[in-house]
């Protein structure tokens, strides 16, 4: 639907701008623009970085007391990376270290070294020279043996015979345990097990001497290998599945003044519940985001409806209703998973649909559904259960030219719910317990029902309270018995029959061209309702033959056929017609010049010159809409064709085109959007419903040709100097 115009009178200051090139209008627009682009892009980061109180966000730390008991607003199920690590971790502690086999190098290296830790001690205990408090001091030197003060003793006391005995059991003994598998750290182990190898004929004193022997120099020979076992721990990782966690519906995922852990803060993440700390990273990213989406919506308005920026009330209109739906979204989705089912969307949808533009709302609730998807919880099948619901009930509703519309979208939407529900639930239908489908299926009706009406609502409002013209309301003032088109029809029947034609040919006009059609229908029907304070003076309804005309000077006629413009406007401000329709009333004939009258004025003065061209001026404006400028072809075309009677369509064509360009090349058309395409559809369109009006007639004998007088009211063609009334 076309909103109404905003009247612009320029004064010195803007004709000043325009003669150095620089409209006033466009820059109005320009910042309408600006402005309309700066709100949207905060309106789009403000949702996506704030987090409203009491929107079902909660802000918790790990290690802290949870300050209360959360529980969650849906059910879901997700892969748990904190069951998994810790799962993981344990089949990385249940690997065993692995070592490398036993080192013969290790072995032979140690038995080298016995034998010359033996060599060595036999040398001490041979040496004739060495005290024996010296021998002991030597043999407590060696490094490897640690040998007690006792132990040197016993081993300085041994006959030779009992030591060679000894040194062939420790060297044995000692190749027997090398041999076998000796781990970093458990060398103490192997020398618990030496006593038990030594050979059961050798007295004690031999038998400790070799295991002070033995016990000293063994070493491990089998090493742990670091990477063969983090291999190991990483293959027995990797065999553990990935932990699945379900959290169903008011399940409490933390009570209050429970310390927070990681697995706490992951559930709350996935139901949705967690406000997490924001960085600057995540401002930026909002920013640009805002910054995309803003553009996209600014560039697509832009290319829909060029003159979008001309007026206030589109971009407030517009502006207001997504600010609004998405603030709501974001303070009320949260709070439950039913309210994302129950939000209704649709309703923004059919209003920008139908105040504004079809495709237009396609694209904000597009939008809409983006930015939902980053605060909601529902997941895909919530998104797409919002726009398609939306996309239906802007396509049922249409431009909401009856009452049913209403009834009509919202049952639509109620359909698209349960499919959309229904697809996204069958694969899984036989887990689903019954409650829960049927609070689905309460949801997806009770959304249609309350968008359907929220939508109606807003539309009586806006109409009511904010002047904003919408199908209802022009429903309701283009019936019949409307009191001023009940005082047309009884007081100025000619002006009311030449108001259905003219009706006619502007609605055919307004579809051909893809204006608003049941705008310029009404608006026609009112167009001339100021004629009922002076009916008799206009040519229409007189029907007596007398022109009241002839007994007054042109000025007051002039005066008397201009002042139904006035006349009317008043007549629409009392009743409380809405603006678009009163521009109608204003704008039908433009600052065109009541030619009959001046052309009157001309012949009576005796100098032409001296004729005031201004008072048989219509005070205007100039048509500013595709609407008002449609209504002004209609009433001059459907006038003059009615005055010169074309005896076939290639005439009337012939005739409507040349009123059409005479409004043209007279400039009234200049504040129009109509391009010259328009032109030639509208040139057509009024051609056919004309035709079908003032189609030839048969002539009967008898009958006579008789020329109509000019309408005083409109364009005048100059058949016979009669006065027109």
């Amino acid at each position: 639907m076309t909103l109404p115009p905003t009247e612009f009178i320029p004064g010195p200051r803007e004709n000043f701008l325009r003669r150095v090139g620089r409209d006033p209008r466009r820059w109005r627009a320009r910042l309408r623009l600006v402005l309309f682009a700066i709100v949207m892009g905060a309106v789009i980061f403000i949702v996506q970085t704030v987090d409203f109180p009491g929107a079902g966000n909660v802000k918790v730390e790990v290690g802290q007391p949870s300050p209360k008991t959360v529980v969650s607003p849906i059910s879901t199920s997700y892969t748990s990376e904190v069951l998994t690590n810790e799962a993981r971790e344990q089949a990385r502690e249940n690997v065993q270290p692995i070592y490398d086999l036993p080192d013969t190098r290790v072995a032979r290296r140690q038995i080298a070294r016995a034998q010359d830790v033996i060599a060595f001690i036999t040398q001490v205990r041979n040496d004739p020279y060495a005290t024996r408090e010296e021998k002991i001091v030597w043999l407590q030197a060696i490094p490897e043996l640690h040998l007690t003060e006792a132990q040197a003793a016993n081993i300085l006391d041994l006959s030779d015979e009992e030591w060679q005995e000894v040194t062939k059991e420790a060297l044995r003994i000692l190749g027997i345990i090398m041999q076998q598998e000796i781990r970093e750290g458990e060398e103490q182990k192997a020398r618990r097990s030496a006593p038990s190898l030594i050979s059961l004929q050798l007295n004690e004193d031999q038998a400790a001497a070799v295991e002070a022997l033995v016990s000293g120099l063994i070493v491990a020979n089998t090493f742990y290998n670091e990477e063969a076992t983090q291999q190991a721990q990483e293959e027995a990782a990797q065999k553990v599945p990935p932990v699945q966690r379900n959290i169903e519906a008011g399940e409490v995922l933390i009570r209050e003044g429970e310390i927070v852990t990681d697995l706490d803060i992951e559930a709350l993440k996935h139901a949705g519940v967690l406000q997490r700390t924001r960085t600057w990273y995540d401002f930026l990213a909002a920013f640009i985001f805002a910054i995309i989406l803003d553009g996209l919506i600014v560039a697509f308005v832009s290319f829909r409806r060029r003159d979008f920026w001309k007026e206030n009330l589109p971009p407030l209109l517009l502006g207001s209703i997504f600010s609004l739906f998405i603030l709501a979204a974001k303070l009320l989705i949260p709070m439950h998973p039913l309210f994302g089912f129950l939000f209704p969307l649709a309703s923004m949808a059919m209003l920008v649909g139908s105040l504004i533009d079809l495709p237009i709302a396609i694209l904000i609730t597009a939008i809409h559904v983006i930015l939902v998807g980053q605060f909601a919880a529902g997941g895909v099948e919530l998104l797409i259960y919002l726009f398609i619901g939306s996309v239906v009930g802007a396509l049922a509703l249409g431009k909401a030219e009856r009452l049913h519309s209403f009834v009509r979208a919202g049952l639509w939407v109620i359909v698209t719910n349960l499919l959309v529900m229904l697809v996204f639930r069958l694969p899984t239908l036989s887990t689903i317990d019954n409650q829960t489908l049927i609070e689905l299926a309460f949801s997806g009706a009770v959304n249609g029902i309350f968008a359907s009406s929220f939508t109606l609502v807003i539309f009586y409002l806006l109409g009511q309270l904010f002047g904003v013209t919408t199908s209802l309301q022009l429903l309701e003032i283009s019936r019949p018995n409307h009191p001023l088109l009940r005082q047309l029809l009884l007081k100025a029947p000619g002006t009311y029959h030449h108001t259905l034609i003219v009706s006619n040919m502007a609605e055919e006009a307004a579809v051909a061209i893809g204006a608003d059609s049941l705008l310029t229908r009404v608006g026609s029907y009112y167009h001339d309702i100021g004629k009922i304070m002076r009916p008799y003076f206009f040519i229409e309804n007189n029907t007596d033959g007398e022109n009241p005309h002839d007994r007054i000077d042109p000025y007051t006629s002039a005066r008397i056929i201009i002042s139904h413009v006035p006349d009317g406007v008043e007549l629409a401000e009392k009743y409380r017609l809405p603006q678009s329709i009163i521009d109608f009333i204003r704008e039908h004939h433009g600052t065109t010049r009541v030619e009959y009258f001046y052309h009157k004025a001309v012949q009576m003065a005796d100098d032409p010159n001296a004729v005031d061209e201004a008072a048989f001026r219509y005070p205007g404006p100039k048509p500013h809409t595709r609407e008002t400028a449609i209504l002004m072809l209609a009433d001059s075309c459907e006038a003059t064709v009615r005055a010169m009677r074309p005896q076939s369509r290639e005439e009337m064509l012939e005739i409507i085109r040349s009123v059409i360009n005479r409004r043209l090349m007279s400039g009234q058309l200049d504040h129009s959007p109509l391009t010259l395409r328009d032109l030639t559809l509208i040139s057509e369109a009024f051609a056919r419903v004309l035709q079908g009006i003032h189609h030839p007639r048969v002539k009967y004998p008898g009958e006579e040709t008789k020329t109509a007088p000019p309408a005083a009211s409109k364009e005048p063609v100059v058949v016979t100097p009669k006065p027109a009334g």
